[in-house]
């Protein structure tokens, strides 16, 4: 039966995807690296996302951009389709995000539903990279249709991780873009009472040991307010979610029940730095950076 949801979520998010990229396709930069890393406005601390139903107690190894300056990062920046929305997004303190060693943290939420996890300890991971396999093969002839390069899933980085406890499922991607270095994809999703706050890493996978340790972070200071979290389901008010765990980790069930949000996680999937140019250029953007972090 899985089988069939993804087949028909791939025909769907195709079209999507095929449309979105036609319609725009991010530009080469025409300012300079300097002048990008001024535009942006770096938060620390308590961050309530726009929506209201998170909070992110940031540590000091961590940033967060608006949703606008997170769209800057990833059009702009990085080269993905234009036109997705976002609750913003999470980058190190330590590391410019237009860097080599730059990544991020994409924020979204899905508000389809409370997601039952009842098949948390049936699902055979093993078939469902299979699957997700071949929807990736398949996407890419829209992909190439749409004037953008192939993206392949190679398999698992950490095979997927549901605590019962908190609430909170992790998992890593590794997928091929035809550049030198494959694309680590690392994604935490927080079950909350009416959907699923839904955060995707995106880096180099040189950077996978780092990440890991990273996202460890993330996963704690992470949390739905109350109200909104996992133990505020109210069974008799509140809707229930067409899907479980398992469609989680495939990514598109959204696209399926006419949501964006688990598509985007799909369409972000690869960090093309466009200012590589102007970062040569620059010998003194780290320092740059550096001193925009102590304002």
């Amino acid at each position: 039966m899985f089988k069939k949801i993804s087949l028909s979520i791939l025909l769907v998010g195709a079209a999507i995807f095929s449309h979105l990229a036609i319609a725009q396709k991010s530009e080469e930069p025409k300012q300079t690296a300097e002048a990008f890393l001024a535009s942006i406005k770096f938060q620390q601390g308590s961050i309530k996302l726009p929506n209201g139903v998170a909070t992110l107690n940031l540590p000091e190894t961590f940033r967060y951009l608006s949703p606008d300056d997170a769209d800057k990062i990833l059009v702009q920046a990085w080269g993905n389709p234009p036109g997705a929305k976002t609750l913003g997004m999470l980058v190190p303190s330590n590391t410019s995000p237009l860097s080599e060693s730059g990544w991020g943290v994409i924020i979204t939420y899905d508000e389809s539903g409370h997601v039952k996890d009842d098949d948390a300890d049936s699902i055979n991971y093993d078939d469902l990279l299979k699957d997700m396999k071949e929807a990736s093969v398949a996407a890419n002839e829209e992909r190439k249709k749409a004037g953008y390069g192939e993206m392949n899933l190679v398999g698992w980085a950490e095979r997927p991780s549901y605590d019962k406890q908190t609430h909170k499922y992790f998992w890593a991607k590794e997928l091929s873009t035809g550049q030198t270095e494959n694309t680590l994809n690392y994604s935490i999703r927080v079950l909350g009472r009416k959907g699923v706050l839904v955060l995707n890493a995106v880096a180099g996978m040189k950077q996978i040991a780092a990440i890991k340790q990273e996202m460890k972070s993330v996963v704690a200071f992470t949390e739905f307010v109350e109200g909104n979290r996992y133990t505020d389901f109210n069974s008799s008010t509140d809707k229930v979610a067409e899907y479980g765990l398992a469609a989680l980790v495939a990514g598109g069930v959204a696209a399926k029940l006419g949501f964006f949000g688990k598509l985007f996680a799909l369409l972000i999937a690869f960090k093309k730095l466009l200012f590589v140019g102007a970062i040569a250029v620059f010998a003194g953007i780290a320092k740059f950076f550096k001193k925009k972090e102590s304002t």
